[in-house]
């Protein structure tokens, strides 16, 4: 339903807040009270100087009459309506929600903003919950550094057992013998203690479902997520554009409590000198306005530039959000698969630990080096999002006979903003790994899901 034929509504639910009468309105604005009924019911349209009127008379702005709620609050209510589970609908409807309901959600919203809001906010506290939940059980399955811990932990435990054990079962044991054990349950507790201290540590730095620094990819990932990925210094006249700029960067870091370990320093290190080489060769204003008229395809724009599409590609990701049609995502990995590089994107979770799911275009590029793919994903979920997946694999550092070839892919991620994902008749259908994923008959799926199941 169109905003403006809402207007009754809100009329009629604004006098009502405002207690007055139908026919006391209709005095004050110089209509008839059956005229003001028909325009509360949402039967005549209004607007000029009798919707002005109207506010005047209602205390409140003409837009609020005619515009209503937000339209994201509105979004955010229809999302909430399509992810609702079946309920009172029954199985065989998708949704607990009529077609006509659906219709009037706007109306609700205008009528009772507050409710919206409230509704709207547990909805997405809800879906926030259930990430957090994925990415937990993801990291409770694959993390090395926890898994590590809790193997140290059990040791420890397992020593303080045997040596107890002999303790009890020996009562007549040698007093050298007896102090020797006193002092390896000493050492084993003392090494247990710490261990668990170690262990709360590290949940409590990296225990989120979204960020952490338990590695020194995650601690680089973290902070570059922070400028959204997009290094304004880095750019064509930025300060720290000359000589020395991403030292001088991650020292900055360092200072301010971030990049602690020398391998993340590192990492970010290289990774803002790639930046700066690619910013140096496709400068912002002029890459953003050829990559608009290009509708944002790496190929087309690694013709005109005549640099490798991964460049392209990482060009592409660093663009800042604002003026962007839509959100862009990336993601890299190296020859085995394992995922070296995130810059997340809504509706498309990467896993933190383990493997990812088999059917990405970004594997499948990794089993043609040099040959681009490119295909319309759809992630699994309860809301579905669709995305355009550009794709390639290369071969980095030198190459020579008889030297090992190290490959490298990399995958761009552009949401339904850009146009083209929701129309596209070839859908591959996808996940984040086998153990989240609801798609039951995935032919690549390698173990059972933990969570519902989906056709």
């Amino acid at each position: 339903m169109a905003k403006n034929v809402l207007t009754g509504s809100r009329i009629r639910a604004r006098r009502a807040d405002y207690g007055l009468k139908q026919s006391e309105l209709a005095e004050r604005v110089g209509i008839s009270p059956s005229y003001l009924n028909l325009i509360e019911h949402n039967r005549r349209r209004i607007g000029g100087k009798l919707l002005v009127a109207l506010a005047r008379a209602l205390e409140t702005e003409p837009v609020a009459l005619s515009e209503g709620a937000e339209t994201a609050l509105v979004d955010a209510l229809r999302e909430a309506a399509v992810e609702a589970p079946a309920g009172r609908a029954g199985p065989e409807k998708a949704n607990a929600l009529s077609a006509e309901e659906l219709d009037r959600v706007e109306e609700f919203a205008g009528r009772f903003p507050g409710w919206a809001a409230l509704l709207a906010e547990t909805h997405a506290r809800v879906r926030e919950a259930e990430r957090s939940v994925e990415a937990l059980s993801d990291r409770l399955s694959h993390d090395p550094h926890l898994s590590a811990s809790l193997h140290e932990m059990l040791s420890s435990v397992t020593a303080i057992r045997s040596t107890a054990a002999i303790l009890a079962d020996t009562p007549d044991l040698d007093r050298d013998w007896l102090n020797r054990f006193h002092r390896n349950i000493n050492d084993d507790s003392a090494r247990l203690a710490e261990s668990a201290e170690g262990l709360v540590r590290y949940l409590d730095d990296g225990g989120s479902a979204d960020a952490g620094a338990g590695t020194p990819q995650e601690e680089v990932e973290a902070w570059f997520g922070r400028s959204g990925f997009h290094v304004e210094a880095l750019e064509a006249g930025g300060a720290a554009g000359g000589e020395g700029g991403p030292e001088k960067m991650v020292a900055e870091a360092r200072s301010a409590g971030q990049l602690r370990g020398a391998a993340a320093r590192e990492m970010a290190t290289a990774r803002l000198e790639r930046y700066r080489a690619d910013a140096e060769a496709m400068p912002l204003a002029a890459f953003a306005e050829a990559a608009h008229e290009a509708g944002y395809d790496p190929g087309t724009l690694a013709g005109r530039y005549g640099l490798p599409v991964e460049a392209v590609l990482r060009r592409l990701a660093s663009l800042p959000r604002e003026g962007l049609p839509g959100e862009i995502g990336l993601v890299s990995c190296d020859g085995s698969g394992t995922l070296t590089f995130r810059k997340p994107v809504q509706g498309f979770p990467m896993p933190r630990f383990g493997a990812a799911c088999a059917l990405w275009p970004l594997y499948a590029a990794l089993t043609r080096p040099a040959m681009p793919v490119r295909a319309v994903v759809e992630m699994a979920g309860r809301s579905p999002r669709r995305f355009t997946a550009f794709a390639i694999c290369r071969p980095v550092g030198a190459l020579g006979f008889g030297a090992p070839q190290v490959f490298e892919a990399h995958m761009l991620l552009l949401d339904e903003g850009f146009g083209g994902a929701r129309e596209a008749r070839e859908v591959l259908e996808l996940g984040t790994s086998c153990r989240i994923c609801p798609r039951e008959a995935c032919p690549a799926r390698r173990e059972p899901s933990i969570i519902g199941r989906q056709g």
